[in-house]
């Protein structure tokens, strides 16, 4: 694909939206067993290795039930509260795996048992939580990539490679495994943009569409340039007056709009991320000066950069 692909503009928004590495843990349980997980910083992701179970919602949460079975995977965007279950009556345990190494990112999680063994790999990717961009948003609350013959053939190959890495662990398994998790989020994306019923406004459809995608990609490969709407649309091959019509119908938000909103996106995790000054971060986005872009950062994020840079989490 050429450089200025819709695989590279998804690329683009995962990489600026990660907040930190996935933690996973591989998790070996016998019937009857249930896990609860009551709190999750980030996208929950489960993947069904062996054997089967459900996916149930938590007292205050709400989203209809998914029987999993082996090859399945299932993805939270929002980490909603949730459980995963041998059956409805099972008991169930917090999930509170064995980390790899202080601090590591991969673990296992066992629980005992004379029951059928099922394994699967659970974990998250820690993505930022303040005003996520459009594509997470457009994520439903629960995606579910049943292992269908002929589906997802891409996502498919991933999950083996995965599991045989996990279980067989051969050398060099403790690099190649979480490399495996991290990558597995653009996979399911993916299989989701895919096979998803998509409305004509969404994000999906931006990034397939011929007009747009380009227009996208250009902004993402030059958030410094100054673009005008003008220019936008010489980009997609429109009039000025068709490029913002069908930009706002495709994406759901005007074309300099989603701009800014991705200049402040790049700013929000150079903030997080580095020791930039403000003045090198401004920069970085296009401003001329820290003064304006504390001007647009705060009106966007509702806080100063050096506010949101010193506050935790995502």
């Amino acid at each position: 694909m050429s450089k200025l692909s819709g695989v590279d503009v998804l690329a683009d928004i995962l990489t600026a939206m990660r907040v930190g590495r996935p933690v996973a843990a591989l998790t070996e349980v016998h019937a009857p067993w249930g896990l609860r997980f009551d709190q999750v910083l980030g996208a929950a992701f489960h993947v069904v290795l062996q054997g089967s179970c459900q996916l149930v919602p938590l007292p205050g949460t709400a989203f209809a039930e998914v029987q999993l079975g082996p090859g399945d995977v299932v993805l939270l965007g929002g980490g909603t509260p949730h459980a995963i279950v041998s059956a409805p009556d099972a008991p169930r345990t917090p999930f509170a795996p064995v980390r790899d190494r202080p601090g590591g990112s991969f673990g296992r999680f066992t629980l005992p048992g004379s029951g059928a063994r099922s394994t699967i790999v659970c974990g998250a990717y820690k993505l930022m939580r303040h005003r996520p961009h459009p594509l997470l948003r457009d994520l439903p609350e629960v995606l579910h990539l049943p292992a269908a013959p002929g589906r997802n053939p891409n996502l498919r190959a991933m999950v083996d490679l995965l599991g045989a890495e996990l279980h067989e662990a051969p050398p060099g398994a403790a690099a190649v495994a979480p490399a495996l998790v991290d990558a597995l989020l653009v996979y399911l994306i993916r299989a989701w943009m895919s096979g998803s019923e998509n409305s004509t406004t969404s994000w999906s459809a931006a990034l397939s569409d011929p007009e747009i995608s380009p227009v996208l990609a250009a902004m993402h490969a030059d958030p410094r340039r100054a673009w005008t709407v003008q220019q936008l649309a010489a980009v997609a091959g429109l009039s000025r007056a068709a490029f913002a019509r069908r930009f706002t119908s495709v994406v759901g938000e005007p074309p300099l709009t989603y701009f800014t909103r991705w200049r402040m996106t790049i700013a929000a995790q150079l903030l997080r991320t580095t020791d930039h000054t403000l003045a090198r971060v401004a920069d970085a986005v296009g401003y001329g000066s820290p003064f304006a872009f504390a001007k647009a950062f705060t009106r966007e994020y509702a806080t100063t950069p050096g506010s949101y840079r010193a506050e935790p989490g995502g």
